[in-house]
C-alpha cells in the first residue's frame, strides 16, 4: 500500500523529545484496514517514508486513534525542516 499526504511537523516535548507528522484521518482509516496483517505489535506499522530527497524506514505509531510519522533529525537537517513546516509525505507499507 502506498499513500501520499500533506501534513505539518510538530514537536513532542516528553522525556524523549521527537518530531512527528500526523497522518490524516482518511489515510488512517485505510491503514487501520490492513494493520492486522502488517503490525508487529503495539499497533506499529512498518513503512518506507519519503520527504523531498530523503528516504528512510521507520514505523507509524498509533496515537489518539490516528497514526503519527516520526521524523528523524538527519532528515530534518537534510531537508531543512523545522516545527510547523508543511511537508508532503510518501509512505509505502512494508
Amino acid at each position: 500500500m502506498n499513500i501520499e499526504f500533506n501534513g505539518e511537523i510538530w514537536f513532542w516535548k516528553g522525556p524523549a523529545p521527537w518530531y512527528f507528522v500526523t497522518v490524516p484521518e482518511q489515510e488512517c482509516h485505510e491503514l487501520r484496514a490492513i494493520s492486522g496483517m502488517v503490525t508487529y505489535g503495539w499497533g506499529m506499522i512498518p513503512v518506507q517514508v519519503r520527504i523531498g530527497d530523503s528516504e528512510w524506514q521507520t514505523s507509524l505509531w498509533p496515537k489518539d486513534k490516528r497514526y503519527i510519522v516520526p521524523i528523524k533529525a538527519s532528515v530534518r537537517r537534510a531537508e531543512k525542516l523545522e516545527e510547523g513546516d508543511a511537508v508532503t509525505i510518501q509512505l509505502a507499507v512494508r
